[in-house]
């Protein structure tokens, strides 16, 4: 059954229109305003989907894609220019710290003023209510007024109220930054759990890495229309891809600036999984191929394929290179592939970016070329417990994430 409807949805903004504060303001800034700059701007413009009930749905997208002001309509709090959006069922949203709070009522009132907008029964929210005062870790400052909680608090308690009054839809921004990162990770199995309880979650978040672990399903937005909407992992990846300009497989074959020497040219390269499938998007127990296609003009060269792997933040992770029979052993001319495989297990979760090069050391070092981001890939953590994240649900740092052996004995009873 369809519990969310959005059916040619657009929302217009009017930028450098105000309206007059005072009588004064009327008068004297009537000609001023004529001469006033004014122009209008699509946050969304024709976006139709409709998600089934028990999905759990990221949304993706860059800064001023559309994402919020779509979820702000699927929440009821803004009306769209033009179409409709149609939800079946209470929606707890959670889009800002302390949306639908009152700063001169206490946390204990909040609660009980947001379960009755969302239709519920005193009764009903005094059944949740020492599970939702549990799980914002607030009960010291429940009687408090909540224009004096931290951010933090605020946080807290908000996502707490939002998820445990039993909404059939829970919709929640990019708003888990806020928290720490224990609470985070309670967040995120929050949201996993309603989603494996048959509730319907719209997830927004900059972390690609979440959405592939939460859903199953994601929508990319970009200038307020929908771009891609699939799976999780083949949308990131496309997401990523474009974000950076580079893609999970890059041909060079015809094209007059590929990468090359009078030695060597690059003719195509990809990322790979196991049975050799072009790929995108790994699950971090998974070998990830980095594979390349390339012609030999000159014989009698030691050729070696050599790999940067790049993350996000610039950081060089590490370079990987040919060391199999090749390493010293001169090739003729032809047509080879080359795949540097990176073994299950060592990476961390995100997204990375791969420089492709041809290098000879001997008898001296040569650079035949470097082809800078070449291609793409994304890694996640599908949650399993088996990977070297365990049953902990937050955020890990690092570039890599190596699952290792640990021994551990019992030297004394005492």
């Amino acid at each position: 059954m369809q519990v969310i409807t959005a059916e040619n949805l657009s929302k217009q903004y009017v930028l450098g229109s105000r309206q007059p504060n005072s009588v004064r303001e009327m008068l004297t800034g009537f000609f001023a305003r004529r001469a006033e700059s004014k122009h209008t701007i699509w946050a969304l413009r024709d976006v139709s989907f409709s998600v089934d009930d028990g999905e759990t749905v990221g949304l993706i997208g860059h800064n001023g894609a559309g994402k919020s002001t779509l979820l702000k309509i699927l929440s009821r709090i803004t009306k769209p220019t033009r179409g409709r959006a149609s939800i079946r069922g209470r929606v707890g949203s959670l889009l800002e710290v302390g949306t639908g709070f009152h700063n001169e009522l206490t946390g204990r009132e909040n609660i009980y003023m947001n379960g009755a907008i969302l239709g519920m029964k005193a009764a009903e929210i005094n059944r949740k209510f020492d599970e939702i005062v549990a799980f914002s870790e607030i009960e010291e400052f429940l009687d408090t007024p909540v224009k004096h909680y931290s951010s933090g608090m605020y946080m807290r308690l908000a996502f707490s109220v939002a998820a445990h009054l039993d909404p059939e839809v829970l919709i929640v921004d990019e708003v888990l930054a806020v928290g720490d990162v224990n609470f985070q990770r309670k967040c995120l199995r929050k949201m996993r759990e309603a989603g494996e309880s048959g509730r319907t979650v719209i997830f927004v978040s900059h972390d690609m890495a979440a959405i592939t672990r939460l859903c199953k399903r994601a929508i990319a937005l970009a200038h307020g229309s929908i771009v891609s909407d699939g799976p999780s992992v083949d949308v990131v990846r496309d997401y990523v891809a474009n974000s950076w300009g580079t893609l999970s497989e890059r041909h060079f074959e015809g094209d007059p600036l590929a990468p090359e020497s009078d030695a060597v040219r690059l003719i195509k390269a990809r990322m790979v999984d196991d049975t050799g499938s072009t790929c995108g998007s790994f699950d971090i127990s998974k070998r990830i191929g980095i594979e390349i296609t390339y012609d030999v003009r000159k014989p009698g060269e030691i050729l070696l394929p050599n790999f940067q792997v790049y993350n996000t933040e610039g950081l060089h992770v590490f370079t990987i290179q040919d060391g199999s029979q090749w390493k010293r052993r001169p090739k003729e001319k032809g047509r080879y592939v080359t795949t540097g495989w990176i073994p299950g297990n060592l990476m961390s979760e995100g997204s990375f970016i791969v420089n492709c090069a041809i290098v000879t050391y001997l008898p001296k070092m040569d650079v035949h070329f470097n082809a800078r981001d070449a291609v793409s890939f994304d890694v996640f953590d599908p949650m399993t417990g088996d990977t070297a994240r365990g049953d902990y649900a937050g955020k890990m740092t690092g570039a890599v994430r190596p699952l290792v052996d640990f021994e551990t004995s019992q030297i004394s009873t005492k």
